[in-house]
């Protein structure tokens, strides 16, 4: 086991890693490399979002959008929120990666997201 202390936002959190004899889990990473194939297919819609900024504002985590921050035009500075997310009852900010203005956003209060997936664009 390993033990690591994390801090987020301020709060400290101890943490214990138990390490498992898992020689099946790399083999089921490649396994998991096709299924990441399909996914790759939804990328194309947003490469035409892209279109609308060079930037791309994405999730860090799953979750739910709570709150959509900012709004289409607004300019922006590096760490200003764009969107909230919700995940486990927390409220999770996802701000913009460096300064810009909003040229779309890619989602709505309620929508379900996955990690990466595309939220905003900013030029």
């Amino acid at each position: 086991m390993k033990n690591y202390t994390i801090t987020v936002n301020g709060n400290v959190y101890d943490v214990v890693v138990e390490e498992g004899a898992s020689t099946g889990a790399p083999a089921a990473a490649p396994k998991a490399a096709p299924k990441a194939a399909p996914k790759a297919a939804p990328a194309a819609a947003p490469k035409a979002a892209a279109a609308a900024g060079s930037i791309r504002v994405e999730a860090g985590a799953a979750g739910k959008v709570f709150k959509i921050e900012s709004s289409v035009g607004q300019a922006l500075k590096a760490g200003d929120p764009v969107v909230i997310l919700e995940a486990m009852k927390m409220e999770i900010p996802v701000v913009a990666p460096q300064d810009g203005t909003v040229a779309s956003i890619d989602v709505a209060v309620g929508d379900p997201v996955e990690a990466g997936a595309l939220l905003a664009t900013l030029n």
